[in-house]
């Protein structure tokens, strides 16, 4: 039997590998999943986990429970050598392994992308995987059990004083999920008030949310600051170290909380530990079908799709213009992919990714959002409909449309949970602090 071996588990190739199932015969191939993680990672539902909107859990979508045919390898890719078909997978024992392969599906995602800057590293938090927004959200948490405690004062304002970078969808949208929960925790606690909050947003360009039009972009920024942010617009982090931020507009601030949400890099497998052809940022050189490789120079047994995929936009107005990296496209080309890859293999012809827009939505809180499609400009309450509505739509299955539904319905009567379980990152502490058997001598 033949084997198609997916390189990650994110949305391409969790739809990829979803597809082929339902497509392939039972003893037509055999589809390998291989992916750290035993989870596919609902991104835009991540700030809203951030903020206790969402169940941490309802953001991942079980490997293991939707793709029931695959065999599912727990581990990283660290080398695809195509000219002998075969990956290298490093084990989460420290081992490794190699799969040889008919076909391979390159769907390994991209990073997040850091500099070179002193302290980041070691304080700022990405927002990119499920643990990362429940250690935002737990560290927001017990700063404010903290800060409540404390008189006011540079101790109290470090503490809730937050930074988020990036003011790409990611960092927006975080940014102002994590402001709306700040606004809403003050009335549990009364030590503290309006005053005590500092948000500070930073992108490096000229303005935020670079998926939009110029007005709804202003719009947002107009939106945060009244809600007593400060955005910092054409302004870099030069430090953070020991959480002591140094911004290039020369302000300098201490900062409870760091988000980094700077961009996508090039993920460092697909762009230095393969045979396949990258471009210069490091991603997979595709055709309009996905097939790895040129018009004129196709690349047999390799496709690729997602972010670390450069695919054509054929919708573009552009000539040469590649798809953007967004969940939007990433679902659409698994799709494609899965049905290409089998008439290929049934000797029948394939089709070209080709997808207008439909728009975009964003959250920047409870009741609040900014909707754009086409000449529709959307912003406030309606466009925060329509960003629910959207995405308990698109999120897999519907066992995890219910389940998102079944706390957002409970969230708007009760409101958000406030608990912090930030112990859970060591679980062992009171146990050895407080109880451990000890030997008798």
């Amino acid at each position: 039997m033949r084997r198609v071996v997916v390189v990650g588990g994110g949305y391409a190739g969790f739809y990829t590998a979803w597809q082929l199932e339902k497509r392939l015969r039972q003893d037509e191939a055999e589809v390998v999943v291989v992916d750290p993680r035993p989870y596919m990672t609902y991104q835009p539902f991540l700030p809203e986990v951030a903020a206790g909107s969402v169940e941490a859990r309802h953001a991942a979508v079980s490997l293991r429970r939707h793709l029931r045919r695959s065999t599912l390898v727990p581990g990283t890719v660290t080398r695809i050598d195509h000219a002998q078909r075969q990956v290298e997978v490093g084990l989460a024992d420290g081992g490794s392994r190699v799969l040889g392969y008919d076909a391979v599906v390159v769907t390994a995602g991209a990073v997040t992308r850091t500099l070179p800057i002193p302290g980041v590293a070691e304080e700022a938090i990405g927002l990119k995987h499920v643990e990362e927004a429940v250690a935002i959200r737990d560290r927001l948490l017990v700063a404010f059990d903290q800060a409540s405690a404390l008189p006011p004062g540079p101790e109290r304002r470090r503490l809730l004083t937050v930074v988020v970078v990036g003011g790409g969808f990611t960092g927006v949208e975080g940014f102002g999920e994590l402001l709306s929960l700040a606004t809403a925790l003050l009335r549990r606690y009364r030590e503290l008030t309006a005053d005590d909050l500092h948000f500070h947003l930073v992108e490096a360009s000229g303005r935020i949310l670079p998926e939009v039009s110029d007005r709804p972009g202003a719009w947002v920024v107009r939106s945060l600051e009244r809600r007593g942010a400060r955005v910092h617009l054409r302004t870099l982090v030069q430090s953070a170290v020991g959480g002591h931020v140094v911004l290039s507009d020369g302000e300098e601030l201490d900062a409870g909380l760091i988000v980094w949400t700077a961009g996508n890099g090039a993920n460092p497998v697909v762009a230095r530990h393969t045979d396949l052809p990258v471009d210069g940022r490091g991603r997979v050189v595709v055709r309009a079908d996905l097939r790895v490789g040129t018009p004129a120079e196709p690349v047999a047994g390799a496709w690729a799709a997602g972010d670390d995929a450069a695919v054509p936009d054929l919708a573009a107005r552009t000539p040469g213009a590649l798809t953007v990296p967004n969940a939007q496209h990433a679902v659409r080309q698994g799709r494609l992919l899965a049905r290409n890859l089998v008439a290929d293999l049934r000797g029948r012809p394939t089709k070209d990714y080709v997808h207008h827009d439909l728009g975009v939505v964003a959250t920047l809180g409870l009741g609040r959002g900014v909707f754009e499609s086409g000449p529709v400009v959307l912003t406030g309450f309606p466009a925060w409909l329509a960003h629910r509505g959207y995405h308990v739509l698109a999120v897999p299955s519907w066992e995890r449309k219910v389940r998102v539904l079944a706390v957002w319905l409970p969230a708007l009567l009760f409101g958000r949970d406030i608990v912090s379980l930030q112990s859970v990152q060591h679980p062992r502490d009171a146990f050895v602090r407080g109880g451990a058997p000890r030997a008798h001598g």
